[in-house]
């Protein structure tokens, strides 16, 4: 057969009506219909209908093709032949058409499937033939099975359409895809770095990369200007929705600009990749400050498809005589709130008493909760009695409100509780009414992030990364205070409420930088030994430089819809971190621990029962990398024992008696024959059954020179 011919299922047209056409794919689904045999055939291309008919096909033919299963993989020839009127599927690209089969070659068997696969009617208005809804660990096991079904394909081919749409852009504007070390040094990244024990250098690991920050600015320093990548990245994070141990990551890095050429940049490429899933963004995007988004929407990652946007009324009741609200003034709180617009009628005073203010305004951190609803031109709640007309009155005015409306309120000395409370309300508040558009797309810039974060041993720690540059450089690294007042050049691109990326000016002065980390606690000492090579670079004339990177798994998801990142990439970790189709994270043998010498790393006395649970046949097999048996294990315990018996025996006496000398003189030993001829226990295969790895007729060890 030759597949050179082959013609790929979801290529086929009615202009193809009449030729003789080779196919080659899986069974997807099939119908008999006693005598006529119809069959879904699928490839990567699409499904077509293939027909086994006795007027066509020979009887050997339709009798193998009766044995045919789901998932079978196969090939087959015949005509491309127009459907009859009325029989169409238009579930299928190609259902104007069928092949007629001549020909049947059964390539691979399949067992029976763990789940459906098949998502695809056979005929007009039927049901898929799909099992519907399966476990995510199950699809994840046979992850195989799984990237068969046309959606995941889909998914997958989309995926690579997007990541060459960057490769083309960026390579039109002038950067150059650069790859960088995948084994590195271990740095202060923000989260906690997967460790890579080295056997060349005992007691001593790698780190797999957060991110390839330091080394794309050793690129602007090469002189490189202008690099991007698509860069494997890995972080061992606490467990959280939609994020994994190992992700993509797009890195850009450029020499000699500012934030609005990175700006102009990413803006371009994020609206050509979104077109790719037939999204259109408009441009520009706005941008918000750091602290503008905190103040409107509790969070640094707003979700602009909606409204619901803080009012401030602290100052409303500055002379109010509710005691509540006195008293947190008097410790010099903030009262924000929002206006859930027209939806009083599906916040009924139960709902929002004893539900939201008794129950969800708790769980998000508040220790209380005020609302109101408009009805008939005025205010209502079981405390509106409280406040005065002029008090009632403006809040009128701040909210615009209008019969229908509910205000909500929370108060604290805090304003940290306050807008992460009230943010919580607010996303809480439009998932449930149901207020957010499935299909619109906000993207926003948030700038002007705070450079630092407060500790809780008084000091402070990167908001981002130590290499991003502070708004100002005349600060004092040793006061707190002030550290926590400095802004930095940072950036994120965030859309609907996720954060798709970010990045920043970097730092390109090296006593600039030598104080920041001065104001992170590191001594000298620490900082050349943890950053020392990548300072020593910024004494030959780095130039000025920024970058960003965005997470690729989760624009992907965004812009193919999908309710889990791990539905765009082929071979994902669960949601436990783990991998239910080769076991990973897995136990090692000691003796692999043993060789990387992690069994005792701080070479300390011998670990307790270490000496118990060493056994010395274990070992021997492990080092000769060959296997044994359960009923050849007695007997080489003996032999060992002996062995070990004999080395005893000789060490004993080493020092006693000189050397033993043979006094008979050498020869050759040589088998009975002249002719040669292999072991019987070759030709079986019992010669070499023992043996981990076989490479022809030979026994595989493990190499030792290189």
């Amino acid at each position: 057969m030759r597949f050179s011919e082959r013609v790929f299922c979801g290529e086929l047209t009615p202009e193809d009506v009449g030729r003789h056409v080779l196919l080659a794919g899986w069974v997807d689904a099939f119908r008999d219909h006693g005598g006529l045999l119809f069959i879904h055939l699928r490839d990567r291309s699409g499904i077509v209908q293939i027909v086994f008919s006795p007027e066509m096909a020979p009887e050997d033919v339709c009798q193998q093709a009766a044995l045919l299963r789901a998932e079978y993989c196969i090939a087959v020839r015949g005509h491309v032949k127009q459907r009859l009127a009325g029989t169409e599927n238009p579930n299928i690209q190609t259902g104007g058409i069928e092949v007629l089969v001549t020909e049947l070659t059964v390539l691979s068997e399949s067992d029976s499937l763990p789940f459906a696969i098949s998502d695809k009617a056979m005929v007009a208005g039927a049901a898929s033939a799909g099992g519907g809804n399966v476990a995510e660990d199950l699809r994840l096991q046979y992850r195989y099975l799984d990237i068969r079904r046309p959606s995941m394909q889909d998914n997958l081919v989309a995926r690579h359409r997007i990541f060459q749409c960057v490769r083309q852009f960026l390579d039109s504007r002038g950067f150059v895809e650069i790859e960088t070390p995948v084994l590195t040094a271990s740095t202060p990244e923000g989260a906690r770095d997967y460790l890579v024990p080295s056997r060349v250098h005992p007691h001593h690991f790698y780190a797999l990369p957060q991110s390839p920050q330091l080394f794309k600015q050793l690129l602007m320093v090469g002189g490189m200007e202008r690099y991007f990548q698509l860069a494997r990245c890995f972080r061992d994070e606490d467990l959280r929705p939609n994020r994994q141990p190992e992700f993509t990551q797009l890195d850009v890095e450029a020499s000699f600009i500012d934030e609005e050429f990175l700006y102009e940049l990413i803006e371009e490429l994020t609206v050509k990749m979104f077109a790719v899933g037939g999204i259109a963004l408009s441009r520009p995007f706005p941008r918000m400050t750091y602290a503008e988004a905190m103040d409107t929407t509790g969070f640094d990652r707003p979700d602009l498809r909606f409204g619901l946007r803080f009012v401030d009324v602290t100052d409303v009741f500055a002379e109010t005589n509710y005691s509540i609200f006195r008293q947190i003034l008097q410790r010099g709180g903030w009262i924000k709130g929002i206006n859930v617009k027209g939806q009083s009628d599906q916040l009924s005073k139960n709902v929002l008493q004893n539900e939201y203010a008794k129950e969800i305004a708790p769980s998000f951190g508040a220790k209380g909760m005020t609302w109101m609803r408009a009805e008939g031109g005025k205010l209502e709640s079981n405390i509106v009695q409280f406040f005065s007309s002029r008090e009632l009155e403006e809040l009128r005015r701040r909210f615009d409100v209008a019969d229908g409306d509910v205000l909500i309120l929370i108060a604290d000395p805090s304003y940290a509780v306050v807008t992460s409370a009230l943010g919580q309300l607010r996303l809480h508040f439009a998932n449930r009414l149901g207020l957010i558009p499935a299909d619109r797309f906000c993207p926003v810039w948030v700038t002007e992030f705070p450079l630092f974060e407060p500790t809780e041993d008084g000091g402070v720690t990167s908001s981002h990364h130590p290499f991003t540059a502070p708004n100002r450089t005349d600060f004092d690294p040793q006061n707190v205070e002030e550290l926590l007042t400095l802004r930095s050049r940072a950036y994120d691109l965030v859309m609907n409420g996720e954060e798709l990326g970010g990045g920043s000016i970097r730092i390109n002065n090296r006593d600039l930088q030598r104080k920041i980390f001065a104001a992170l606690g590191l001594t000298e000492q620490e900082t050349q030994q943890r950053f020392g090579f990548f300072l020593r670079a910024f004494d030959f004339g780095a130039p000025p430089h920024g970058g960003l990177a965005l997470g690729m798994d989760r624009t992907v998801s965004m812009i193919l819809r999908t309710p889990s990142i791990r539905e765009v990439i082929a071979f994902p970790k669960n949601r436990s971190a783990a991998c239910p189709l080769t076991g990973a994270p897995s136990q090692v043998k000691r003796e692999q621990l043993a060789e990387l010498e992690l069994l005792n790393l701080g070479g300390q006395d011998v670990l307790p029962g270490a000496a118990a649970q060493e056994d010395q046949l274990d070992r021997l097999s492990w080092v000769s990398r060959i296997g044994i048996t359960a009923e050849e294990r007695p007997m080489l315990e003996d032999a060992v024992a002996q062995a070990e018996a004999l080395a005893a025996l000789a060490a004993q006496h080493a020092g006693e008696e000189a050397p033993i000398r043979s006094v008979v003189p050498t020869a050759n030993r040589t088998r009975p024959g002249t002719e040669e001829h292999r072991s019987a226990l070759s030709e079986t295969g019992q010669l070499l059954k023992s043996a981990p790895a076989v490479k022809g007729n030979y026994f595989k060890v493990a190499s030792i020179l290189e």
